[in-house]
C-alpha cells in the first residue's frame, strides 16, 4: 500500500500545544462502528462507556530526561537526545550538528556535571555515545539535574511542569529504563478514572514499553510494507498476562500497549525486543478495545489505526477535524472498537 493512503490535512493550529488544565477533560471520540456517527464524550466518561469484567492495561513507562543541552570545548553549541543505554554501557543517542562533532569529541553541561563523549556514527544523526558524571553521582541522577524532558517537535511551547508529560502511573527506575516519548493516552487518566473503573468493576493492569523514536518517526519508504520499525523493550508482568487470557474483552490504553501485547501473542514471550509492525491485515491475538491520540499523518501510529477500525479511520478522523477536537500528543482521544468485534456483537 502507498503511504499517500496515509496523508490528511492538520491545519497548524489543531496540534494541541500544551495539555488541559485537568486530564480527564480531554474529549473523547467514541467509535459506534460502521455507518454510525462516532459519539462524542469526555475522557471522563470512559468508565460507563466500558463493561463491567473488562480489562484495561496501560504502559506504565516513565519519560527519561533525556535531552541535553551542552558545549563543545570551543563554547559552541550541542544537543544530544539519549535514547537507548546498552549493555556495554554506552548509550544510543541523537546528536546535533552530528557531522561537525569528531569521534572521541567532549560535550560538557553548563555546571560540569555531565560530560559526553562521542563515539562511532551510524548515521542520520545516530551515535553511540558514553557518559561521564562528576562526584560519583548516579547517570540518571545527573540527567534529573540537567536533562530535559524531550517534548516532540511540533510542540513549541516549553512545559511549566514536566510531570505533565508524565502518566500518573509512570515508573521510575524499572527493569527496562526509561522512555523517550510519553505513551499520550495514557496522559488523560486520572485517580478519579481510575477509582470509577474499579467500582465498575473493570481491573486495570499495567505492562512496560520503553517507547522510541522508532514510534514516532514517519514512514519513509514508498510502500507501507516497506517500513522497517526500530525495536523497542518491552515486558509484561506474569500476573498481567494471567488476566488477560481470563479477560472476556482487552483494553489497550495507548498504541504502545497495543504493541507491547501483541508482540509477546506473536514471539510467546513476555519480555524482550520487538521490531513488530502492525499494519493491513494484522490478526490481532489480544486487544478488543483501544483508546488512542489522534496521529500524524503518514505515520506507523495511523497505519496501526487503520489495521484496527480498517478506512472507517478517515470517517473519524473528519469527524474530529470538523468538531474542534485536539490533535497530537496534548491532544484530545478516541474510543475504538476493533472492526470484526463489531460482527461479533461487541
Amino acid at each position: 500500500m502507498d503511504i499517500t493512503a496515509f496523508d490528511y490535512e492538520l491545519p497548524a493550529e489543531r496540534i494541541a500545544q500544551e495539555p488541559l488544565a485537568v486530564r480527564d477533560a480531554a474529549r473523547l471520540l467514541v467509535d459506534l462502528g460502521p455507518g454510525a456517527e462516532p459519539a462524542d464524550h469526555t475522557v471522563r466518561d470512559l468508565p460507563s462507556l466500558l463493561e463491567p469484567g473488562d480489562l484495561v492495561v496501560v504502559n506504565r513507562t516513565r519519560v527519561l530526561p533525556a535531552r541535553l543541552r551542552l558545549r563543545r570545548r570551543t563554547g559552541g553549541a550541542a544537543e544530544v537526545l539519549l535514547l537507548e543505554e546498552q549493555a556495554d554501557g554506552t548509550w544510543r543517542a541523537l546528536v546535533r550538528p552530528s557531522r561537525r562533532l569528531r569521534v572521541g569529541e567532549w560535550l560538557a553541561s553548563d555546571d560540569g556535571l555531565l560530560r559526553v563523549e562521542l563515539g562511532e556514527d551510524h548515521g542520520e544523526g545516530l551515535r553511540t555515545v558514553h557518559l561521564a558524571t562528576s562526584g560519583g553521582r548516579s547517570v540518571l541522577d545527573i540527567l534529573d539535574a540537567v536533562g530535559e524532558v524531550p517534548l516532540p517537535p511540533y510542540i513549541h511551547r516549553p512545559l511549566p511542569d514536566p510531570e505533565r508529560y508524565q502518566t500518573i502511573f509512570s515508573a521510575g527506575g524499572t527493569s527496562l529504563g526509561q522512555s523517550v516519548a510519553a505513551p499520550t493516552a495514557g496522559l488523560h487518566l486520572t485517580e478519579r478514572v481510575l477509582e470509577e473503573l474499579s467500582r465498575r468493576g473493570i481491573q486495570v493492569v499495567s505492562l512496560e514499553l520503553a517507547v522510541g523514536i522508532g514510534t514516532f518517526r514517519p514512514l519513509s519508504a514508498g510502500k507501507v510494507e516497506d517500513h522497517v520499525m526500530h525495536a523497542e523493550r518491552y515486558r509484561i508482568p506474569e500476573a498481567t498476562w494471567a488476566r488477560l487470557e481470563r479477560a472476556p474483552r482487552v483494553v489497550a490504553i495507548g498504541t504502545t500497549t497495543v504493541r507491547a501485547l501483541e508482540s509477546a501473542a506473536v514471539t510467546g514471550r513476555l519480555e524482550g525486543r520487538t521490531e513488530l509492525f502492525i499494519h493491513g491485515d494484522y490478526p490481532f491475538a489480544v486487544v478488543d478495545r483501544l483508546m488512542t491520540n489522534f496521529h500524524q499523518p503518514r505515520s506507523s501510529l495511523l497505519v496501526m489505526i487503520d489495521a484496527f477500525v480498517g478506512s472507517r479511520w478517515r470517517t473519524l478522523y473528519d469527524h474530529a477535524l470538523g468538531h474542534g477536537y485536539r490533535f497530537l500528543s496534548f491532544g484530545d482521544a478516541m474510543l475504538l472498537t476493533r472492526q470484526d468485534r463489531w460482527s461479533l456483537g461487541a
